[in-house]
């Protein structure tokens, strides 16, 4: 289950399964790793929109998590292996009204491509954002 991964030349990293799964726990799963996806992705986007927008704010912090039904890794048919769903929150740490806000997530949300992902592939996404 662990293997040792790098990308371009960066450190290489364990990415790992829980010992309940049958791993050793050394380093974040596969999914994990598409849930931290997201969220650096969302980061990197909110960024760049946000210079776009002239939107101003000082950070953003994410959570996320979602929900796999392992029949679907473990070859039940008509279970999907994918997220059946994924519960994402951004708190952002902003003066601008809510309506800019609501602004910056649209825009952010519609060019993601980490978030249109998960969108392609029909898995219900619940987000909050929030101003901090």
């Amino acid at each position: 289950m662990k293997t040792e991964m790098s990308v371009r030349s960066f450190e290489s990293f364990i990415v790992d399964e829980p010992a309940n799964l049958g791993g050793t726990d050394e380093g974040p799963n596969p999914v994990e790793l598409v849930l931290s996806g997201l969220s650096s992705c969302t980061s990197v986007m909110i960024s760049l929109i946000a210079k776009e927008q002239g939107f101003a704010y000082e950070g953003a912090e994410f959570s996320s998590s979602g929900d796999i039904d392992l029949q679907g890794m473990s070859g039940v048919e008509g279970v999907s292996p994918h997220f059946q769903s994924v519960n994402f929150d951004v708190q952002v740490t902003t003066n601008e009204s809510e309506e800019r806000l609501q602004q910056l997530r649209e825009a952010v949300e519609r060019r993601c491509p980490v978030m249109n992902l998960f969108l392609d592939a029909n898995v219900p996404v619940n987000m909050s954002w929030v101003r901090k």
